[in-house]
């Protein structure tokens, strides 16, 4: 698939390296310019690109930077991507850390994908947000191992919620429908779930456990 990846941090360059090393064709930008991805480029095959290009043409569009900078990405952002592009958003909104007090979150109770989705005028598939970015490299493995981790994936539209999970399930990790972007909360920081390396029933069990309150910690 042509794929294109928005953010070339921890989680966004090791999923370049994994997706190009499966032969995807994957675009990389990030908010310095693509002048600066050169060192990543050469080593995966990845093109980088400016931001305004990175959906071009692509079938599946991963979105990977802070919380913050999500309202600065450009308008008509995803406007040449393919028909029916699946994005995945792997964002986490930490107000104290980083973020800043985003109200709609706070005041209004919207799951931090469904600010993103509204954000940008398309719906995502939340899905990496509680994932080390490392394991994305060294913790692949086979369907039917044992050993292999579940990645909770929500999102409203099921059509594109199979294309992410085909696609994880293709890098070597199992899926578990978290349900609706409005679900979503049951994945975020501070939840059972978050930075959990389990299989598929472990990561069921927590998130069935997780209490709807954000916790303090993720609170402005």
């Amino acid at each position: 698939m042509k794929i294109g990846i928005i953010g070339a941090g921890n989680i966004g360059g090791n999923l370049t390296r994994r997706l190009t090393a499966l032969g995807h064709d994957v675009s990389v930008a990030n908010s310095r310019g693509p002048h600066t991805l050169t060192e990543l480029a050469e080593e995966t095959g990845a093109t980088p690109v400016p931001v305004q290009e990175a959906a071009r043409g692509a079938e599946v569009v991963v979105i990977t930077i802070p919380v913050k900078a999500i309202p600065d990405l450009p308008a008509g952002l995803l406007d040449g991507a393919a028909e029916n592009v699946a994005v995945i958003d792997t964002g986490n909104y930490y107000p104290q850390q980083r973020d800043g007090r985003i109200a709609a979150i706070e005041d209004e109770g919207l799951t931090e994908s469904a600010w993103t989705a509204q954000q940008i005028g398309h719906t995502v598939i939340k899905a990496f947000n509680g994932t080390f970015a490392q394991d994305i490299l060294e913790r692949p493995r086979p369907a039917g191992d044992p050993e292999r981790q579940a990645v909770p994936v929500a999102g409203d539209d099921e059509a594109a919620k199979r294309v992410v999970r085909n696609l994880i399930d293709e890098l070597g990790f199992d899926t578990v429908d978290t349900g609706t972007l409005a679900d979503s909360w049951r994945q975020q920081p501070g939840t059972p779930v978050y930075g959990l390396r389990a299989g598929v029933d472990g990561v069921t069990k927590a998130l069935a456990e997780a209490p709807r309150e954000r916790p303090a910690d993720f609170r402005a």
